[in-house]
């Protein structure tokens, strides 16, 4: 068998790296529009950082795998393919700032139904509003001239960080089809591949519509979670509570478990901002205000918390940063990724920027370009400055801020950060991953997300 996916990006070249990996029989072939992009792929530079990613590539790519900008001759050998491009939230037009901008599907099946020379499975991959199988399929059907085109639903439900490990042990697969013959068919086909690794009880099957909603539905919780403790951290701010004891003593009880319970500067990544804005978008067009305005309120939390993180510093550094060199450790959204969309940081990054402060940047895996793009900045604007390492990026600067819980930040020599800093050092952690008590008998003014600040110590 043959299958191709369309797209190279953070879902399409670990999805199909693995699959080519646990399917040696089958030739796989990801194909991309961006050159660059396909040039890092078959290069030992990839284009994103992922553990456990070069490995797979390596062994597989050249063998069974491979990455191509041919995307008519991999539609045209391929039987199965599958579309993992990407869906931002639209820009501009009816639904902007909240519907999912469909261009790159509705771009993807136009493409397949000119150029596909017989029947084709096309699996959907990419995080897409409820119904939009019946759009690519209409786009097909239309175009079809005696091919038959069958459309599936495969939601990916990695999390960047522990994708590979994600792709091979997965909690479940998801795949949607049409009720009809030939779709419980092409179902059976896409059941096929993934039960080359993946018990056969871990594979669910569903209709289209429900395997579609049940991806932004996930998200829609996974980011409920993070807002709803994120809300109590600033409660115990107030009060003198601590939100990781609470986050444990909630997280015993079997019925909450301890997952997604970590209080932070709030959460980011491409998916979960982008769905709960798509969801509230869905169910505000089928009348359901209230629906609609309840899974706001979930991002409206998350910009709260990051909102309230960059005015705690501003509080604490004498409600001035003007000309102050602030420290910023990690930009990425979260570890063991060099993913920076929604970061946290940007808009951290951006509110002391409007308060003329000088940052210096270190993450360890994102780079320069990356984030002068994310800011908004040229390369030679000199209020930005990006380290190579975290002691150059904290030296005489006024305070450290932790954005991004990479392990290297939790092992770090704080005595010999705060030797070189400038006094009074301070350090806020909004990843709660340092010990605060430590940092402040080497005498930090260190602050850390709902827990008591050392003004409220001192009452």
């Amino acid at each position: 068998m043959n299958i191709c996916c369309i797209g190279a990006g953070y879902v399409g070249g670990p999805t199909m790296s693995v699959i080519a990996q646990k399917c040696p029989d089958i030739k796989v072939t990801v194909v991309d529009i961006d050159e660059d992009r396909i040039n890092h792929w078959n290069s030992d530079k990839l284009p994103i950082y992922e553990p456990g990613l070069d490995e797979v590539v390596q062994e597989c790519r050249g063998k069974n795998l491979y990455f191509s900008t041919d995307i008519d001759k991999a539609i045209i050998e391929s039987e199965m393919i599958f579309l993992a491009v990407n869906t931002p939230t639209k820009t501009s037009g009816a639904g902007a700032g909240r519907a999912a901008d469909l261009r790159y599907v509705d771009s993807c099946a136009r493409q397949i139904a000119k150029v596909a020379n017989g029947d084709k499975i096309v699996v959907e991959k990419s995080t897409l509003p409820v119904r939009t199988a019946e759009s690519i399929k209409q786009i097909l059907e239309a175009n079809a001239k005696g091919r038959n085109f069958q459309i599936l639903s495969n939601p990916e439900f990695l999390a960047e960080g522990t994708a590979i490990e994600d792709l091979k042990n997965p909690d479940r697969v998801l795949i949607g089809g049409d009720p009809s013959k030939e779709g419980q068919e092409a179902l059976s086909k896409l059941v096929s591949i993934y039960k080359n690794w993946v018990a056969e009880d871990k594979i669910l099957t569903t209709n289209v519509w429900s395997s579609e909603l049940s991806k932004l539905t996930a998200n829609a919780f996974l980011a409920q979670r993070i807002s709803s403790i994120n809300s109590i951290s600033a409660l115990c701010e107030a009060t003198g509570a601590n939100v990781d004891e609470v986050a444990h003593a909630i997280g015993m009880d079997h019925r909450i478990g301890p997952k997604f319970l970590k209080a932070s500067v709030g959460f980011g990544g491409s998916c979960f901002k982008k769905d709960i804005l798509n969801l509230a978008y869905m169910s505000e067009h089928f009348g359901l205000k209230e629906v609609a305005d309840y899974w706001s309120s979930v991002i409206k939390m998350n910009d709260y918390q990051t909102k309230r993180f960059t005015e705690n510093v501003l509080s604490h550094l004498f409600d001035t940063v003007a000309d102050k060199k602030i420290a910023f450790f990690g930009f990425a959204f979260k570890k063991d990724t060099n993913d920076t969309r929604e970061s946290a940081a940007i808009a951290v990054a951006k509110g002391l920027l409007s308060e003329s402060a000088n940052i210096i940047v270190f993450d360890p895996q994102v780079n320069e370009a990356q984030i002068r793009k994310d800011l908004n900045i040229t390369d030679d604007d000199s209020r930005v400055v990006i380290s190579k390492d975290p002691y150059s990026a904290a030296k005489d600067a006024d305070a450290v801020l932790v954005l991004t819980e990479w392990d290297i930040f939790k092992t770090l020599d704080y005595q010999k950060i705060y030797n070189e800093m400038s006094k009074p050092a301070f350090i806020y952690d909004g990843r709660n991953i340092l010990d605060i008590e430590a940092l402040r008998q080497i005498g930090f003014d260190a602050q850390s997300i709902g827990s008591p600040s050392t003004k409220d110590n001192d009452h």
